[in-house]
C-alpha cells in the first residue's frame, strides 16, 4: 500500500488490483460508496468487474459508455423516456411494474453495472417507492372507496381510477419534476385522514422518521380500516410509533407481497381496528441506565454516551449506532479503516 497526498490509504498495482468488499454477495457500502478489500478507500466501477480507487464522479462518463451497450439498459431506457411522456393512465396500464421486473429478468453479470440503487431512486422520482401489481391494486379496489394520504404524485391513486376505483389522493406539498398523473389535492396526511374517516386509508411508503406522516394519519384517522404499503414491523416505512398503534390497536386482516428491491421487503398490509382502544404507554429506554430517550431512539442516552464512550459510533439517519472494542476487532481491516475516516464518525477507532 501506498499513502496519497490527502492523507488516505490506497492500493498500488493500478486499477487491475482493484476490488470491492464484499458481505453476502453484496458489495460493503460506506458514506454512500463501495470501498477497497484492502485499503477500505472508495472505489467506482468503471465496467463489468472492473473497479478503481475515486468516488464515483470521475466514473460517470465510463459507465454510461459501458451501459450503453447492455440491451438490457437500453430496452430500459427506451421504456422509460415513454413513460415519461405518457399524459395519462390506461385501465391495462403499469409502466413502472414493467420496467422494474425488465431489471429484475436482466442478466446475472449486468446486474452490478445496471445499479439497482440508482435505478431504484429514478423510478421512484417518476411513479412511486412501492411497485403496484394487479392482485394489490384489486385488493385496493375492494375496499373502496379509498384517500390516498402523503400520495406523492399520485402513482398509485391514477392506476386505480383508471380502473374505475373511488380514490382520492392527498399530500402536504407541491412535487418538483414531473406533473402529478392525477388529481394531487393539497393537505397534511392527518388533515386529509380526519377528514375521510368514510374512507379506506392508505399510507403508501410513509416515512420512517417522519410521525406525522404515519402515526400522526392514524391518529386522526376515524374509520375501521387502514391498508398500509410498505415493510411490516419497524423497518423502511412508517414511524416507531405508527408500527406500536397498529401491534396495540389494529388486527392484521389480509398481507400482500409486492415485487421489493433488493434488501426492502414490501408488502400490502390491511389492518382493521380492534372494538376497544388501549393506550400507548410503551416508551424508550436507554438500555444502559434506564432513563426516558426520545421514542424511535436505539442504543444509550447522550449521557451514559458521554461518560462511556464506545470504541466507534457513527450517525445513521438520526441514530446512533455503537460498536464495542470486540465489534471494531473483529471488522475486516478494510472496513475500520473505512469507519475511521468516515465523515460520519462520532468517534474515532
Amino acid at each position: 500500500m501506498q499513502r496519497v497526498a490527502r492523507g488516505a490509504l490506497t492500493c498500488g498495482g493500478g486499477p487491475a488490483g482493484v476490488r470491492p468488499l464484499f458481505s453476502a454477495g453484496r458489495s460493503v457500502i460506506v458514506d454512500g460508496h463501495p470501498i477497497c478489500d484492502l485499503c477500505g478507500g472508495a472505489v467506482e466501477p468503471v465496467g463489468p468487474e472492473q473497479w478503481r480507487h475515486g468516488n464515483g464522479r470521475g466514473a460517470k462518463q465510463v459507465l454510461q459508455q459501458e451501459l450503453e451497450k447492455l440491451e438490457t439498459y437500453r430496452d430500459y431506457r427506451a421504456r422509460l423516456d415513454a413513460a415519461a411522456r405518457l399524459r395519462s393512465l390506461g385501465a391495462r396500464d403499469n409502466p413502472y411494474l414493467e420496467l422494474a421486473l425488465l431489471l429484475a429478468n436482466a442478466p446475472a453479470g449486468a446486474q452490478r453495472l445496471l445499479d439497482l440503487d440508482e435505478r431504484r431512486s429514478e423510478l421512484a422520482s417518476l411513479f412511486s417507492w412501492a411497485i403496484p401489481t394487479e392482485p394489490a391494486l384489486a385488493v385496493l379496489a375492494k375496499h373502496a372507496p379509498l384517500v390516498e394520504c402523503g400520495a406523492g404524485i399520485g402513482y398509485w391513486t391514477a392506476l386505480l381510477r383508471a380502473r374505475g376505483v373511488d380514490a382520492l389522493a392527498y399530500d402536504a406539498g407541491p412535487r418538483r419534476g414531473r406533473r402529478p398523473w392525477t388529481e394531487v389535492r393539497r393537505a397534511s396526511a392527518a388533515a386529509a385522514a380526519r377528514r375521510h374517516g368514510e374512507r379506506t386509508l392508505v399510507l403508501c411508503w410513509p416515512p420512517y422518521d417522519e410521525d406525522d406522516a404515519s402515526y400522526g394519519a392514524l391518529r386522526a384517522y376515524r374509520g375501521d380500516v387502514v391498508i398500509h404499503i410498505g415493510e411490516r414491523d419497524e423497518g423502511a416505512t412508517g414511524s416507531v410509533r405508527f408500527h406500536r398503534e397498529l401491534r396495540l390497536n389494529w388486527t392484521l386482516a389480509e398481507e400482500l407481497e409486492l415485487p421489493h428491491w433488493p434488501r426492502l421487503r414490501d408488502r400490502l398490509l390491511v389492518y382493521r381496528r380492534n372494538a376497544k382502544r388501549r393506550p400507548l404507554l410503551e416508551r424508550d429506554r436507554c438500555f444502559e441506565c434506564r432513563r426516558f430517550i426520545a421514542t424511535g431512539s436505539i442504543g444509550r442516552c447522550d449521557v451514559c454516551f458521554a461518560l462511556r464512550p464506545p470504541a466507534l459510533a457513527l450517525r445513521v439517519g438520526r441514530h446512533r449506532v455503537e460498536y464495542p472494542r470486540e465489534a471494531v476487532d473483529a471488522m475486516p481491516p478494510a472496513l475500520r479503516r473505512a469507519f475511521a475516516a468516515s465523515r460520519n464518525r462520532i468517534r474515532r477507532v
